[in-house]
């Protein structure tokens, strides 16, 4: 990643800076690894839907997954055609649905009977037929964070295997839904492949499974999750899609004229993006040197939240001089912290620094905790 040091100096902190041409080289390596084969591409929104950011990715020819009808009006705003719109998620109103309907998606993911029934007597007071992919909870540990796991027993997304067969019988009943698929989505930030090696295994008794009963559909989508590198970041800009890929086209035995659907966000939109901060202060306690930045938890809370670590630069420090640091925001809060123990170049007041990684769940997720404004934003052609 290309920080333009000299244009960021002069911009209000906290910004978020993004990186296009890094944006750019992303979705060319994901587009290539994908040509020739029926895999379609769905960015997930809820990991930035920045308008720049979505501009980018829909001029790379990629759908988008939504899991609001907010996110779905975003997109429809910005240019997405509705066949390449999919809207997922656990509690749909009946305001998104009904939204989603007049916009003529190209699928539901569905992920509970009452919603199925719901989306189907919505439809019917419109004279539609809504197409529909059930959301399968295969009980499969995708060894990530518990928050950001959703594809056990235990979480709250979509249907157990047990289940199955009685939701894909009424959805074939129903009048004004139309069964196109069937959907999984296991966890986020997976860097362990063999999960998706589990999936893949999952899916293809399933489908003969459903073969054998002469159910036969044209979608199958494997949701996303595909992690990063948030340690190195230079060192792998791009995620390793050709290995991601070369799983499902090893492993997953499709049918012939069925798709293979996939929702990546993360693996997009992390690397392209920073969070770029001012130091206010350098505080030296009885045992740490703290380095008080102008960005906070507000800002970007995944550390707070997930407990998770973006590397760290001073882009202004002097690198001949090494200092350790725990990097905090100016929130009333003990949990307001980027880093503990950061070895930095020697931080001065009026330093910037970037934590990096932060194109994902970094701006999307702001708040206004303390009545704090949301960051500033600049972007880098």
């Amino acid at each position: 990643m290309i920080f333009p040091i000299e244009d960021l100096k002069k911009q209000d902190t906290p910004c978020y800076y993004y990186d296009l041409q890094l944006l750019r080289r992303t979705l060319t390596s994901l587009n290539a690894e994908i040509a020739g084969w029926p895999y379609y591409v769905h960015y997930a929104v809820k990991a930035n839907a920045n308008p720049v950011l979505l501009n980018e990715i829909r001029q790379a020819g990629l759908g988008v997954d939504c899991v609001s009808g907010w996110e779905v009006q975003r997109v429809v705003e910005n240019g997405f055609s509705p066949e390449k719109i999919v809207f997922a998620g656990v509690g749909k109103t009946d305001k998104e649905i009904n939204y989603t309907l007049d916009n003529d998606i190209f699928c539901f993911n569905v992920e509970s009977l009452p919603e199925l029934e719901v989306i189907d007597q919505l439809a019917a007071q419109k004279g539609k037929v809504a197409k529909v992919a059930i959301r399968i909870n295969p009980n499969i540990d995708a060894h990530t964070h518990k928050y950001i796991t959703t594809g056990l027993n235990e979480n709250k997304f979509g249907i157990t295997l047990d289940m199955l067969d009685g939701v894909i019988n009424r959805a074939l009943e129903l009048k004004n839904v139309s069964l196109e698929g069937i959907h999984f989505h296991i966890g986020s930030q997976l860097t362990d492949m063999s999960p998706y090696k589990m999936l893949c295994d999952t899916i293809n008794e399933l489908l003969t499974n459903l073969e054998s009963k002469g159910v036969m559909l044209k979608i199958v989508n494997v949701g996303g999750g595909l992690g990063i590198d948030y340690d190195n970041p230079d060192e792998h800009e791009v995620p390793d899609f050709a290995g991601f890929f070369s799983i499902f086209k090893t492993g997953l035995q499709l049918r012939q004229g069925q798709q293979l659907h996939f929702e990546l966000g993360r693996s997009i939109v992390a690397q392209c993006g920073a969070l770029i901060t001012r130091v206010t202060f350098v505080k030296e306690a009885k045992v740490k040197k703290f380095a008080i930045v102008d960005a906070g938890m507000s800002d970007l809370i995944r550390p707070a939240l997930y407990q998770a670590h973006h590397k760290i630069q001073n882009l202004t420090g002097d690198d001949n001089v090494t200092c350790h640091y725990d990097v905090v925001g100016p929130i009333c809060e003990s949990s307001d912290c980027f880093g503990e123990d950061e070895l930095l170049p020697k931080v001065t007041r009026g330093d910037l620094l970037a934590i990096r990684s932060a194109g994902a769940y970094g701006e999307i997720m702001a708040s206004r905790y303390n009545c704090r404004p949301f960051a500033n934003v600049f972007v880098k052609q």
